[in-house]
């Protein structure tokens, strides 16, 4: 089992996770940040540094959220690693609560 970024995390990006993961395991994208599942060593660190709520077990994510196994896995091939936390959007309060943002999502 690996973790997940799932939407939520579309727009928001904040990198609170990246601080505290002991692998590494994290890349980053234009507005979405994923797990990657080679380097993910099941540790859930950060899923309460998560102020998006953004991140999930793999065999906890929501139904409709399913997609974003393959998409953190793909994205993760990539993307390059971010390791060290960066100031969030200027408007990512604004996208925490929008739902079906993945036509948004920036490969």
């Amino acid at each position: 089992m690996t973790y997940v970024v799932a939407e939520n995390c579309i727009r928001c990006k904040y990198t609170d996770c990246v601080e505290v993961c002991p692998v590494d395991c994290f890349r980053e994208g234009e507005n979405f940040l994923v797990i990657d599942p080679d380097e993910c060593i099941d540790c859930s660190l950060c899923v309460p540094e998560c102020p998006a709520g953004a991140i999930y077990a793999e065999d906890d994510l929501p139904e409709d959220q399913r997609q974003f196994i393959a998409i953190n896995a793909d994205l993760a091939k990539k993307w390059k690693p971010i390791v060290e936390k960066k100031d969030a959007p200027a408007d990512a309060d604004e996208w925490l609560n929008v739902k079906d943002k993945l036509s948004l999502l920036k490969r």
